[in-house]
């Protein structure tokens, strides 16, 4: 019987020990940049092919248009600004609970969320597209594209070990610089030189709204092949930035193994119109009319 406790003890310290396990520690990332995340790392091959070096560029978040990390928010996690790394909410609506809000000191919240987890593993797959920015920073710094559950799991410890080491606004700095936005084009200002021929900085609305469109699926739609889905995005962002109120639908990511991996080029047609084109966004300020609230903004930062 002790035998057994003690293996039971030790198959419980090693998980633990397997779920907080990283290196770096996440409090690595407060001044450093990574030199390649697991991401890039899971994809050597693919870059070489098309480009002579991987494209990896980081800036400071203050060399990054500010409309692009709004954009992102608008496309991936419109409740970055509150959440401490998971949307609860998202997740249990991704399972398929109905309610409009989740508090477990509510007897009806409580019983909803029980009914669907009893159901959870039949929709597993849902939980892809309820991932937040921090979690996607997590994944694509530590893990794998796995749609294993346990990697699910140490996803969002990382995540919550991010928020509290790090904050929001160097979430931000680190996810539109790691970010996948084409094969083997990482980050904004990789992508901003190669597709916009210019400086995330000085990229426009129309052009922030292309990149945040191409996610979750860089390497099959993007501003340089087959952009009809990316538009589709797009068009959904760049309505929300000018203060409409439609729903920009969460996409699930795709399965690595089966998106396609073409090329990436550049292709100014993306962008937008001729008259938006030229935009500034060095402020986001017209971006929405006056009588429309603005977006929340980044704790820690004023303007991001």
């Amino acid at each position: 019987m002790r035998r057994v406790l003690l293996l039971l003890g030790l198959a419980a310290g090693g998980f633990v020990f397997w779920l907080f396990a990283v290196w770096p520690p996440p409090f690595w990332y407060r001044t450093h940049w990574p030199k390649e995340t697991a991401f890039m790392a899971a994809r050597p091959d693919s870059s070489a092919v098309h480009h002579s070096t991987r494209l990896y560029r980081p800036v400071p978040l203050d060399s990054i248009a500010p409309v692009l990390a709004e954009a992102a928010m608008i496309g991936e996690d419109q409740k970055f600004p509150t959440h401490d790394g998971i949307d609860y909410l998202s997740l249990a609506q991704a399972l398929g609970y109905r309610r409009p809000e989740l508090s477990l000191r509510d007897p009806k919240d409580r019983a909803a969320l029980l009914a669907v987890l009893l159901h959870a593993w039949s929709r597993r797959d849902k939980l892809r597209g309820a991932s937040t920015i921090t979690q996607q920073l997590a994944k694509n710094l530590y893990l794998s594209a796995s749609r294993n559950p346990l990697r699910k799991l140490k996803e969002a410890v990382i995540a919550w070990r991010l928020e509290h080491a790090l904050g929001k606004r160097r979430i931000m700095e680190l996810y539109l610089n790691i970010v996948e936005l084409g094969d083997g084009v990482w980050g904004a200002e990789a992508a901003s030189q190669l597709y916009f021929k210019r400086s995330a900085k000085v990229i426009t609305r129309d052009e922030a709204a292309a990149l945040a469109g191409t996610l979750p699926f860089p390497r099959s739609s993007n501003p340089g092949y087959r952009p009809g889905r990316m538009r589709w995005r797009q068009n959904l962002i760049l309505r929300r930035l000018r203060g409409e109120q439609v729903e920009v639908p969460k996409v699930e990511e795709p399965d690595p193994q089966n998106e396609t991996a073409p090329p990436a080029t550049a292709d100014s047609s993306v962008a937008g119109d001729s008259a938006s084109s030229t935009e500034s966004t060095d402020s986001t300020d017209s971006l929405a009319p006056s009588s429309e609230p603005e977006p929340p903004p980044i704790p820690g930062d004023s303007a991001l």
